[in-house]
């Protein structure tokens, strides 16, 4: 295998027992991701009789309370490859109590899957994981149509289903949505295509994860490097050592190179970069290093350092969407804390616009308040001045948490527009 393959993000979703976890356990097992012993060890687990006794939930449900209740819980992280392509899962809950797992699963993905029982049809929760999908950003849908053997393999219904999902993407934009039908527990068009369904002329889903057209966002055009620690030094070996370090959220940073320091508006220039405790030229998207600049400046964690001309948003204001996740109402005017990049500010929420109806996805008054799992958009009035981007145009510093002062709870994930 290559070692320039690619990694394919992607987060499955659905509604309670529409098979996300066997759907994934099939995925590990018929692409050879899983050791032997670990399927010896789940031999006889199934009560199906089928798949020589192999759960294959039993692959990503690894919570007792998940086995024991059969749902998923926590998000689970599996990882498998074939010679095409690397691939990072997140097996999200499909119960509405749990949604705000399914808000974080996909955030980091490329592409999700949204998995239709094809005896139920699309249901609340497929709208819902639909939307969120959507709201982060992911333009690659795949609507697996799963448990097609209990419905005797039947064309009509997944052409039903398919219609049906197609009507609900009216008001979101979407640049891809591809429709499959699978059974998870027998293999029919998940990795193999099995000989039920000649009717079905496309490809399988292995096939459609293998071909699926990454969506790279360009982050090397423009500096982002928000200061999580300032390092002071001033020993033998090291005299008035003060380095800024964090993690680069976009572009690349050189020796030389002039950036702006947020929200102050100052400018120095590069002096030098450390790399894993060596001097290095230059730190790219996602490397965690140090900057020494070349003059001093009051610089504290927080702070954000920019490239000159093509700087970020700065404002004590954001209208955002936010997944409300706490069992107690949202509660305008309330103070939440804000943690964005490695900065925390004191807010409020000065305004609900409005909320979505997940039924049918259609904006609706919020009558001041969010309820658990509730997504809606907000006006919220910060403290302090942040730093930041829309979420569309930047993923890391366009995304946020709220917290609640006197739980410490997060009680909201949100997106700036």
């Amino acid at each position: 295998m290559p070692d320039s393959i690619d990694i394919l993000r992607f987060a499955t979703a659905g509604s309670v027992d529409d098979g996300k976890s066997t759907l994934i356990g099939r995925l590990l097992v018929d692409s050879k991701g899983v050791f032997d012993d670990q399927l010896e060890a789940l031999e006889g687990t199934s009560s199906s009789g089928e798949n020589k006794g192999i759960d294959f939930a039993l692959l990503t449900d690894g919570l007792r309370a998940e086995r024991e209740q059969k749902i998923t819980i926590d998000v689970a992280y599996r990882y498998f490859s074939t010679p095409n392509r690397k691939f990072i899962i997140a097996d999200t809950p499909g119960h509405v109590q749990y949604t705000r797992n399914m808000f974080t699963g996909a955030s980091n993905s490329d592409l999700a899957i949204i998995l239709i029982d094809s005896r139920k049809g699309v249901l609340q929760q497929s709208k819902r994981h639909l939307y969120i999908s959507w709201l982060l950003g992911i333009k690659y849908i795949i609507v697996a149509i799963n448990k097609m053997d209990l419905v005797d393999y039947d064309q009509k219904t997944f052409d039903f289903i398919s219609r049906d999902f197609m009507s609900i993407t009216s008001n979101l934009f979407i640049e891809k949505i591809d429709f499959v039908p699978i059974s998870a527990l027998k293999g029919d068009m998940v990795v193999q295509r099995g000989n039920k369904m000649p009717w079905y002329d496309g490809p399988t889903l292995i096939e459609i994860l293998e071909s699926a057209k990454l969506n790279i966002i360009d982050y090397e055009g423009s500096i982002r490097f928000p200061v999580q620690l300032v390092n002071r030094v001033d020993n033998n070996k090291r005299k008035d050592f003060r380095g800024y370090m964090g993690r680069s959220l976009s572009g690349k940073i050189s020796v030389g190179n002039e950036i702006k320091i947020l929200p102050t508006n100052k400018t120095s220039k590069v002096r030098e970069l450390i790399l894993s405790s060596k001097k290095v030229k230059e730190i790219n998207f996602y490397d965690s290093g140090t900057i020494l600049l070349e003059d001093e400046i009051d610089i504290s964690r927080g702070d954000m350092f920019s490239s000159i001309g093509n700087e970020p948003q700065i404002s004590n204001s954001v209208t955002a969407n936010i997944c409300w996740m706490d069992e107690k109402q949202l509660g305008i005017k309330k103070k939440y804390l804000f943690k964005h990049c490695n900065k925390i500010s004191k807010a409020i929420i000065k305004k609900i616009i409005y909320k979505v109806d997940m039924e049918t996805l259609n904006q609706i008054p919020a009558d001041n308040t969010l309820d658990m799992n509730d997504i809606g958009q907000v006006d919220i009035v910060l403290q302090n001045k942040i730093v930041f981007d829309s979420y569309s145009e930047n993923k890391n510093t366009g995304s946020f948490i709220l917290i609640n002062t006197d739980s410490n709870n997060t009680v909201a994930a949100g997106t700036i527009l």
